[in-house]
């Protein structure tokens, strides 16, 4: 039997059982394994916020696939947010950022950089929704709690920037694959 005869045979079962050999254009039940960068800043770990964070992000059905605390060099972020560097606050937000540990992760799923996004809320907190990190837990944007990526590529960029391949763990989850997609 060929492979994509036997996932027609299986239908819903596909995603668990290929989930690593195919991708979302070839096994159309297959979630996304899109990834997105989250980090939580300075003032979101010194609030005790870091666990409140993974929660909402676990209980929308995204994966954890790394995660580490780090307290970054200024040279470090001057390159994650080398797109700002001609803003004025610039050096106010890499004093800020290299201020204190940073706990960043990477998350996967569906849709995860748009969602990731609308679940930290807008920059400004105070155009945040209620529901939303940013709206629940913050005020001010410099003092904003999370950085999340705007775009695919950006996700790319800033994942491949605070992570070694090696610390990026692709593992098989049938538990999200079962319960969170069709």
């Amino acid at each position: 039997m060929t492979l994509p005869s036997l996932l027609l045979l299986l239908g819903s079962a596909t995603a668990v059982l290929c989930s690593n050999t195919c991708d979302k254009d070839s096994c159309p039940n297959m979630p996304n394994n899109e990834r997105t960068f989250i980090a939580v800043k300075p003032d979101g770990v010194h609030r005790n916020l870091v666990g409140k964070i993974i929660q909402r992000f676990e209980e929308r059905g995204y994966k954890l696939v790394a995660l580490k605390m780090i307290t970054a060099s200024k040279q470090h972020l001057e390159v994650h947010y080398q797109d700002l560097k001609d803003k004025p606050f610039f050096p106010h937000l890499i004093k800020y950022m290299s201020s204190g540990p940073v706990v960043a992760m990477v998350w996967q799923g569906l849709d995860v950089v748009k969602q990731g996004r609308s679940m930290l809320g807008a920059t400004n907190p105070l155009a945040s929704a209620p529901g939303t990190i940013r709206g629940d837990f913050c005020i001010q944007t410099g003092r904003n709690i999370c950085h999340g990526s705007d775009s695919v590529e950006s996700a790319q960029r800033e994942i491949a920037h605070w992570f070694k391949p090696e610390e990026i763990n692709d593992y098989d989850s049938p538990f999200i694959n079962s319960w969170v997609y069709e």
